[in-house]
């Protein structure tokens, strides 16, 4: 028994640090976004002074730093990235569990070869296909970074397929024999019992536009009404405008952070819901 307290002891210790490691930046963040003192770095841990400032000015002073025009694009970007994507992947997952054709084996194969090399391999080459379709002039741009990041969703279908695999194919034998066409079983069987790989495939497909900085640099090149929050706030800390801008940096961090937490405190909830009702076959 006391060999037991004694690591339940240690392991509780050992999740107090790394709860405290994870939680330390994120709250010495938020403390940043209210400091009162301007400039990147003080000498104590806690601001002297508190105020709201800093947010106001972020949505007010739009003329060197737009930062609610880029909040607008990285949103638009990012829902329609998120929806296309997420139709790609969980079509492409049902095809690849559901159906049998000649090359099936060959494309998974190629599409596992492919997701080992990182996606920024191909930004250049796919930068010059864009241009030479006239995608990377104007709002053409945002358009552009909505195709980059939901055009190859598709070649990450494993782990959906893996769900999919779970699901008894007796249910799609079942519902063909009562009349229904595939597409009413992808629609109305499979995916009301595929929600936690629904809520997952969402997440990854609306966080993967909103953080992303390298391809959306790429793309919208040195227009800033272009710019995404990524690259915005990115610019706040370059050695110009760093002493100036630090508060508002971490202010705009943190409202880049709102929109995640309420999609995963909503997907979480329809997971959980969804866990609730499952059927296990």
């Amino acid at each position: 028994m006391k060999k037991k307290t004694i690591s339940n002891i240690l392991i509780h210790v050992i999740l107090a640090v790394m709860v405290v490691i994870w939680v330390l930046p994120i709250v010495w963040v938020v403390l940043i976004s209210f400091r009162e003192e301007q400039g990147a770095y003080t000498t104590t841990f806690l601001p002297q002074g508190y105020t709201l400032d800093n947010y106001i000015r972020l949505f007010t002073e739009t003329d060197l730093f737009n930062f609610p025009l880029w909040f607008g694009n990285t949103f638009i970007v990012a829902v329609f990235s998120c929806l296309i994507a997420t139709f790609y992947t969980l079509a492409v997952s049902y095809s690849m569990s559901r159906m049998r054709f000649k090359m099936r084996k060959p494309f998974m194969n190629i599409a596992l070869i492919l997701g080992m090399f990182p996606g920024f391999m191909s930004m250049i080459a796919v930068y010059y296909i864009l241009k030479g379709v006239g995608l990377t002039e104007g709002p053409l741009k945002l358009v552009s970074l909505v195709l980059v990041y939901s055009g190859g969703a598709g070649l990450g279908f494993y782990v959906a397929k893996g769900f999919f695999d779970t699901i008894p194919k007796a249910i799609d034998e079942a519902a063909c024999i009562d009349g229904c066409t595939r597409w009413q079983i992808f629609t109305k069987i499979t995916m009301p019992l595929s929600r936690p790989i629904i809520v997952q495939t969402v997440l990854g497909a609306f966080m993967a536009p909103w953080v992303d900085f390298i391809f959306a640099k790429v793309i919208t090149g040195a227009e800033p009404q272009y710019y995404t929050v990524a690259i915005g706030l990115w610019n706040m800390l370059t050695r110009e405008n760093i002493n100036q801008y630090y508060t508002r940096f971490a202010a705009g961090a943190v409202i880049v952070s709102i929109p995640i937490a309420i999609l995963f405190m909503k997907m979480q909830k329809c997971y959980m819901q969804s866990n609730a009702g499952a059927v296990k076959g």
